[in-house]
């Protein structure tokens, strides 16, 4: 599957970028190096190869979730700079 000037237009147009005639005569013949590469890999027999998920051999690396007591308000509210009934006060936006 090769790729001519008309479809690297087509694609810049989609992308919306400018692109000189020398550039889209580079572009072209760049995918049409890579779309042979591919080709090439296509024609290897992966039949027997499993599928790869991860590169590390990682199962779940999430912690536990575990329930725990919070501390108590006062001990949360302690550094605030200002703090009214028990919450923080902070500055009004609108």
């Amino acid at each position: 599957m090769m790729m001519d000037v008309k479809e690297i237009e087509h694609l810049a147009i989609l992308a919306r970028i400018a692109l000189s005639p020398e550039d889209k005569t580079e572009l072209n013949q760049q995918m049409n190096k890579l779309l042979t590469y591919i080709e090439k890999l296509k024609e290897l027999n992966t039949a027997a190869i499993e599928p790869l998920y991860h590169i590390l051999p990682l199962h779940n690396v999430f912690r536990e979730d575990l329930a725990i007591e919070s501390p108590p308000r006062e001990e949360l509210l302690f550094n605030a700079p200002q703090c009214e009934d028990g919450f923080y006060k902070v500055p009004r936006i609108l």
